[in-house]
């Protein structure tokens, strides 16, 4: 018992020694805080006096210049008028003097109207009047005494009404609760989320910080919305303190994001991550092994339309190395389905590839199958093979398109409507539009020979696009005969 109250006195002991030391730099932090403001204060005392001293110092200049140049002007006009009178005086005299002497007759001959006097305007050309110049310092009076130490900003409210979410960018809007001239600037914070509801406190991604916002706005540009949600708040902050953050706000982001399944994959295609790059040397397979899977492929607990019956709703999983495409089918499929909505995403491929194709598939597409060569896909194909050409291509029916052979392709799926468009993703220009009816679940799917490829997900449907779509969609951009 007693060893245990010597333990308790000797942790309090310990906790009140630890409060001392706090205390100790409290007051330390206390006085360096204190010198600190005092000299800012110090400092913009002195820069508001410098600012009254220099405009008082124009405003006196200003006066004094007035007054030389009205100066100036009255004495012209005095010294001209002293002139005159000495003038007239002399005239006066003469004209007394002739008016009496003996010829009268003489007195009409005096030259009267050609006296300075009658020359001379009487109205003084400067006003004495300097009322214009006066100062009246009462409002600017009441803003000095006014002053105050500055005041802890308002807390910001997002407005969510305001905020777009197009074109993989963001753009937050919020308000003040009332107008605050004190603001310098704003911090806005964002993270992302993939739950619904309400924003919560702690979340798995960290919070990314921009700062230094002058409007009471901004947008997020390079986006890749590869979560369905972004949660935002932002604080306002004056030029000695921060309020607090606003409440958080939780913006939906989504867009189509997939990754490609490796284990579907040729031989003969090296996968990484989004990248794809033709290996010549890759995974060699016999002829009698290829004749094998064929046999396999062809017996009923593998065929197609087993395959086909497969639940729609299940993402497909990588495949194991019997399932991968294989042959002269040199391609590869996303790991994600596409069963409703609108989508876009897009590839990046080398112009010098032999062969490269690029659109979507249904999951009963044939391990031997080529891209557009049955009716399970849909694509636009580059061949350079021979001869260059550029064409659509589905159920072993392909289009020409006469149009420059892009570096970088948009593809655009509506699969309630039936649409498949592709588009120059660099300047938005359409190339080529399939019209069909989607039965099944279709999935990304991507075909290069002696080439490579890189695929860009997480993209929204660019605004352009969906402009297009509605202006387009009663007319039809393809060929019947490939739908």
């Amino acid at each position: 018992m007693g060893k245990k109250i010597i333990t308790t006195l000797a942790l309090k002991n310990e906790e009140i020694q630890n409060f001392i030391c706090c205390l100790k730099q409290n007051l330390e932090n206390l006085e360096a805080n204190s010198n600190r403001v005092q000299e800012d204060l110090e400092s913009e005392f002195s820069s508001l006096h410098a600012v009254l001293d220099e405009l008082k110092e124009g405003m006196v200049t200003r006066i004094k210049q007035e007054r030389a140049s009205r100066t100036y002007e009255l004495q012209s006009q005095l010294s001209a008028c002293t002139k005159a009178l000495e003038s007239s005086e002399e005239l006066l005299e003469l004209a007394n003097q002739t008016l009496c002497s003996s010829e009268n007759d003489s007195f009409t001959q005096v030259p009267v109207t050609m006296a300075p006097a009658f020359r001379l305007s009487l109205k003084a050309k400067a006003s004495d009047s300097m009322n214009h110049m006066m100062v009246d310092f009462t409002q600017e009076r009441k803003m000095l005494q006014a002053i105050t130490f500055l005041p802890v900003p308002a807390t910001p409210e997002i407005n969510v009404a305001e905020c777009q979410v197009f074109d993989n960018t963001i753009t937050v809007v919020w308000t003040l609760p009332e107008p605050d001239s004190k603001i310098d600037h704003y911090i806005l914070e964002y993270r992302k989320t993939n739950h619904e509801g309400s924003p919560r406190a702690r979340e798995d991604y960290p919070w990314m910080v921009v700062e230094g916002i002058k409007e009471t706005e901004y947008t997020l540009t390079g986006l890749r919305f590869d979560t369905r949600y972004m949660t935002f708040r932002v604080m306002a902050c004056n030029k000695a303190v921060a309020g607090e953050f606003s409440e958080l706000v939780t913006l939906e982001t989504h867009a189509f994001v997939f990754k490609l399944d490796a284990g579907s994959a040729h031989q003969n295609l090296k996968v990484e991550d989004l990248s794809v790059e033709w290996d010549s040397s890759g995974g060699k397979v016999a002829v009698q092994d290829i004749r094998k899977e064929k046999n396999r492929t062809s017996s009923p607990m593998h065929s197609p339309a087993r395959t086909a019956m497969m639940s729609p709703k299940r993402a497909p999983s990588a495949r194991v190395g019997r399932d991968r495409f294989t042959a002269e089918s040199y391609t590869v499929l996303g790991d994600a389905m596409i069963d409703a909505g609108q989508h876009y995403w897009e590839v990046r491929f080398d112009k010098e590839s032999k062969v490269f194709a690029a659109g979507v598939a249904l999951r009963s597409l044939g391990r031997f199958d080529q891209l557009g060569k049955s009716n399970a896909s849909w694509c636009i194909h580059l061949n350079n093979w021979l001869q260059q050409s550029l064409t659509a291509k589905h159920n072993n029916k392909a289009r020409t398109l006469d149009c420059p052979i892009p570096d970088r392709i948009g593809i655009y799926c509506n699969y309630e409507e039936g649409t498949l468009s592709f588009y120059n993703s660099r300047t938005k220009t359409l190339l080529h539009t399939f019209r069909t009816k989607f039965k099944q679940p279709v999935i990304p799917a991507f075909m290069v020979w002696n080439g490579s490829f890189s695929v860009q997900t997480g993209l929204q449907v660019p605004s352009i696009v969906l402009c297009g779509q509605k202006r387009n969609s009663n007319t039809s951009s393809s060929n019947a005969s490939l739908t």
